[in-house]
């Protein structure tokens, strides 16, 4: 009995000095993440609830919710009272939504694609790197020059093959801007998705495959019988991932369109605030509406996640 204790009291012992160690190897992590994450975002927390100017940055005072919603001479003012807050949410919502699907089904094929063995199967998968190597400010200013509608080859390539009649502005049509935004940021970040979606695909069992081709399945049910099912956790991490960061795009889109309404985003509506019009308070608080807004889009997406990958283990 007491050598059983002891054993228990080993192993109690053993444990924690295991979570101490790990706590030990997290803490030079955890200092760097407080110090450029946490630290800059409690500071645009507490600057959302006052009225501080970056022109009188040490002379301001709080004012409570009033960035936010305040009522005067019965008329409603604030970010929440802003139909232009409300627009970037929406052109937000309709970004994420549409770059992430593209980018989800277009690395999804990329990836069936650099999975098979064909000749220049390496040279491929190099090249497919490129758009997701290319900085994003470069990137967005080469597609600049190439969707032009003087002198871009977009348009040119267009008129030749007879495929329009004349040049179109993809970046002035309010009509095309998003559409375009869309596809330009999906060109760019497919190849990540492709990615993950390749390294799942090197992971999965030939066994099913082999049984599958031996009862004569067709390739299609094979794909949705079998590799999309595997492949499915993959897919999972990388909606969450892209999903992130297109909630919270801000360089594609400013660097491609500046402040135009038809494609704001929220970054992009927080920056105008904060930037041009100087009014540090009232940025602060699109930036921490922006925080909020993510949150409660992410944390259902988690939790049903996590939710899939409990059914899985069980």
């Amino acid at each position: 009995m007491e050598q059983r204790l002891k054993s228990e009291d080993t192993k109690l012992s053993y444990q924690k000095r295991k979570v101490y160690s790990a706590w030990l190897l997290l803490l030079p992590m955890l200092v760097v993440l407080l110090i450029v994450a946490i630290w800059p975002l409690c500071y645009t927390f507490f600057y959302a609830f006052t009225d501080a100017s970056l022109s009188t940055l040490t002379n301001y005072s709080f004012i409570g919710f009033d960035n936010f919603l305040v009522q005067d001479n019965g008329c409603w003012y604030g970010l929440v009272a802003d139909p232009l807050w409300w627009y970037s949410v929406w052109n937000t919502i309709v970004f994420a939504i549409g770059s992430v699907v593209i980018e989800i089904l277009l690395g999804t094929i990329i990836a069936l694609v650099m999975h098979t063995k064909f000749i220049g199967c390496s040279l491929f998968r190099a090249a497919m790197l490129i758009p997701w190597a290319i900085p994003t400010v470069v990137s967005a200013k080469i597609w600049n020059w190439m969707l032009h509608d003087q002198f871009g080859v977009i348009d040119y390539i267009l008129v030749k093959l007879q495929l329009i009649a004349n040049p179109i502005s993809w970046l002035a049509d309010h009509n095309l801007t998003m559409l375009t935004v869309i596809l330009v940021d999906s060109w760019k970040t497919a190849p990540f998705v492709a990615m993950l979606v390749l390294a799942a695909l090197q992971m999965l069992p030939n066994d099913c495959y082999e049984a599958a081709k031996v009862d004569g399945v067709h390739p299609i049910k094979v794909f949705f019988g079998i590799t999309l099912p595997l492949i499915r956790p993959a897919l999972i991490v990388a909606v969450l991932f892209r999903l992130i960061e297109a909630l919270r795009i801000f360089d594609v889109v400013y660097i491609m369109t500046g402040s135009a309404e038809s494609t704001m985003t929220m970054s992009v509506y927080a920056r105008q605030n904060l930037v041009n019009f100087q009014d540090l308070g009232y940025g602060s608080a699109a930036s921490t509406m922006l925080f909020i807004v993510i949150f409660f889009i992410i944390a259902p997406c988690l939790a049903i996640m996590r939710v899939d990958v409990m059914k899985e283990v069980h």
